[in-house]
């Protein structure tokens, strides 16, 4: 799948997610794989990004993302 479809589904299936929220969400997972963290998906990880690996991950829905508040709630 490209990177573009993963975007949209990712966002697609949480609401309360914008763009870059998700951006944040892709870069810190990509620090964990980098920093040696495996990853949760069964494919072979050699030729595969760390950045588009981190997104897979959130579209599966293997990472959950947390931590971000809706500015429009109070």
């Amino acid at each position: 799948m490209k990177v573009e479809e993963l975007t949209a589904k990712v966002l697609q299936d949480n609401p309360n997610m914008d763009r870059y929220q998700l951006a944040i969400a892709v870069a810190k997972r990509c620090d964990e794989i980098e920093n040696g963290a495996t990853s949760k998906l069964n494919v072979n990880t050699a030729s595969i990004k760390s950045a588009d690996l981190a997104l897979m991950e959130i579209a599966e829905g293997l990472i959950v993302v947390t931590g971000f508040t809706d500015s429009k709630e109070k």
